[in-house]
Formats: structure tokens, sequence, C-alpha cells
């Protein structure tokens, strides 16, 4: 499984739009709107858990800077998230 970010959403994007704009480059397992938890307002990125490998790479090169719901997107391999203390 590969893991990619998206950054710049439009607070339109919801999870469904997310996977949409997304399942043109393979199967989806997760597609996620990370979501501010107290006003549940989107924080302007997501995630997409591909199932394959090759088609995150797909859609990292097609998808960073092309529009949805007029923003440009930032497309990104997902690192992992840093530990806070």
């Amino acid at each position: 499984m590969a893991k990619i970010f998206v950054g710049n959403l439009a607070w339109v994007v919801d999870d469904n739009k997310l996977r949409e704009a997304f399942s043109e480059f393979g199967e989806i397992s997760e597609a996620v709107v990370i979501r501010d938890r107290f006003t549940k307002r989107s924080k302007g990125f997501g995630f997409v858990d591909f199932s394959e490998d090759g088609a995150s790479q797909k859609a990292v090169e097609a998808m960073n800077g092309k529009q949805l719901e007029g923003r440009e997107l930032k497309v990104s391999e997902a690192k992992p998230m840093e530990s806070r203390e």
C-alpha cells in the first residue's frame, strides 16, 4: 500500500470528492480529508491510500499542480508523522 499527501484542498472537498479525483489512478483503500476535531472544518489537506505502489506514483505525477474545485493541488508521497512530545 502507498499513501500520498494532498494539500491545498478547497473547503468544499470531502472524503468522497477526494476519492473520486484520484480513483482513475488505481484502487483506493482509503481517502480522508483531515478535519479540525472541534469545528469539524477541513484543515485543507488529506491523504489517499492506494492498494498498489505504482498507482501512487502515477497520481503524484499527474495531479501535482492540477486544479480541483479552483485550487492548485500540492501532491507528494506521504511522510511518516513526526512524534510530538
